[in-house]
Parts: structure tokens; C-alpha cells; sequence
């Protein structure tokens, strides 16, 4: 087989006899397909049980409607700087979990693919979270256009309710508007959508109120990027926070674009939100279904 060496300890593959090189090939490609298939058949066959509908074929996404799965959840949530600490896609790795955990709960619903481009401020000058490097903001008309096309995509499919969520305060009088247009269109239809102002409640107040009770002050929870946010996002999506970069003081962390102080932040006091966000969320879609 071995045309040039006498021991084969640092042989050129290509001195090897052609057939024995292409067996050799032919082995090396069967081991790699066939010796660990487990992975591959888990992945597979977890696929049909997903609620998101990204993971989903259309033949599967319709079985599902016809299996009651009428409730569709469209999560927004955004691309914004965060601080040094907190990755750009805080907003759309929570809102997607959180919706997942939504739907699960419920048991009727599917998850939409998350928003990620949502108005944020002025563009040119540069306001808000725009004067950091990364945010990205769309008009009210874009964002808006787009919520309400993918809501009628929906509708087309045979979707009953269309539940619209968002994670960021800034576009909630937005989801309201376009649910309300939507529903104006809709009338004499049993399509309906749903603006759920008790998924932002549920962060902005009644969270706000659980970390308080535990001794926090609203210094260290603030309103972007402090306790408050960064716990949340520890307990959902921890690999997006750097706790190595949090700021050493408020001052810093004011220059940095953070409200507040995140050093109290910690996933168990994350989890509060977490739970507050998911059962008042599924409650309220409950009700709204019901009338």
C-alpha cells in the first residue's frame, strides 16, 4: 500500500495506493455519518413537538391547527444597547423564551418569530439608546406595517387569536394601535387581536415591587439596565450578560447608558420576573380569549 516508506509513522496520504485511498475515504465518511445517529434522530424528532413556529414544517404547522392550536403569539423585542454588561439581543432572547414559556402554559398557542427591529429614537441626530453603537431603530410606520402584515399572515392561515407581546417600553401605545386596527378590520370574523399590556406590567410594576420587598431600592433596580434588567436576562439568558464589565458605581454606570445599579442582579432574583411575567401573561390571554 505504502509505495515510498518502510514505516508508515509519518506517511503522505497521497503515496497511498488510489482504491486502498478511496476505501480509506469511504470508511472515514461512514464513521462520521453512522457512528453517534442519537443527536441527529433527538433533533429531529423534537422538532413536530416545538412550540415556535420556526421550528416547524407548514404540513406541521397545520396539523396543529387542527389540533386547537388556534393562538398565535407574535414577540417584540429589540436591538439596544444595554450597558457594558448586557448584550445587544437582551430584548429578543427574553422575549422569545418568555413567549415559549407563555405558549407552553397554554397549551393552544404556537410562537411567531421575535421582532428584533423596533423603534428606538431618532436616527439622524442620534437619541436615545442610537447615540450607543449597535441600537437599531426603525420608523413607527415600518414597525407598525410590519406587525400588522404578519398578523394578517396569521388570520390567512386559519389563526383565531393573534396575541401581540412586547418586551420594551418604548413601542407599547404601537402594539395597542395596530391591535386595534386589526380588530376594527376584523369585525364579523372570528379572528381577534390581543395587546397584552400585562406582559410589560408584569416587569415594569409588579417585578419592581417583588425586588423592592426584598430590600432593593429603586437606586439599584433603575429603569434600563440596573437589577431589575440584568436579573431578568440572567435568569433567561445568562450567556448575553458580562458580569465581569458591570459598572463600578452609579455615575459610571450612567456614562455607560445604564439606569440604575445591576452588582444586586442575580438569576434567583430573575426568576421572580420570570414567574410574574409568564402566569399574568397566560391569565390575561385567557380572559381575552373568553370575551
Amino acid at each position: 500500500m505504502c509505495r515510498t516508506h518502510a514505516i508508515c509513522g509519518d506517511v503522505d496520504f497521497m503515496t497511498f495506493d488510489p482504491t486502498f485511498r478511496l476505501r480509506l475515504f469511504s470508511l472515514v465518511v461512514a464513521a462520521l455519518l453512522f457512528a453517534s445517529p442519537a443527536p441527529f434522530a433527538a433533533a429531529a424528532a423534537a422538532r413536530p413537538d416545538s412550540v415556535y413556529l420556526e421550528d416547524l414544517s407548514w404540513p406541521e404547522v397545520g396539523a396543529a391547527l387542527r389540533a386547537g392550536k388556534t393562538t398565535i403569539i407574535i414577540p417584540v423585542g429589540g436591538t439596544e444597547q444595554s450597558g457594558p454588561h448586557m448584550a445587544l439581543g437582551k430584548h429578543n432572547a427574553r422575549a422569545t423564551a418568555l413567549a415559549g414559556k407563555i405558549a407552553a402554559m397554554l397549551g393552544n398557542a404556537l410562537v411567531a418569530p421575535t421582532l428584533a427591529y423596533v423603534p428606538e429614537g431618532s436616527v439622524t441626530p442620534p437619541a436615545g439608546h442610537m447615540r450607543y453603537t449597535g441600537t437599531i431603530s426603525i420608523p413607527d410606520e415600518a414597525f407598525k406595517g410590519l406587525l400588522d402584515g404578519a398578523a394578517r399572515s396569521f388570520k390567512q392561515h386559519g389563526f383565531v387569536d393573534v396575541v401581540l407581546i412586547g418586551d420594551h417600553g418604548g413601542y407599547q401605545a404601537q402594539l395597542k394601535a395596530v391591535a386595534a386596527r386589526l380588530n376594527h378590520d376584523w369585525a364579523g370574523t372570528p379572528a381577534r387581536a390581543h395587546f397584552i399590556a400585562e406582559y410589560y406590567q408584569a416587569a415594569d410594576v409588579d417585578f419592581v415591587r417583588a425586588l423592592r420587598a426584598r430590600g432593593l431600592t429603586a437606586e439599584q433596580i433603575g429603569l434600563h439596565a440596573g437589577t431589575a434588567d440584568t436579573s431578568l436576562t440572567l435568569a433567561l439568558a445568562p450567556a448575553l450578560v458580562r458580569m465581569d464589565q458591570l459598572p463600578a458605581d452609579a455615575r459610571q454606570g450612567r456614562a455607560a447608558g445604564v439606569n440604575g445599579d445591576p452588582r444586586a442582579a442575580s438569576a434567583a432574583l430573575g426568576q421572580l420576573g420570570v414567574d410574574l411575567m409568564v402566569n399574568k401573561t397566560v391569565a390575561a390571554i385567557r380572559a381575552a380569549q373568553q370575551r
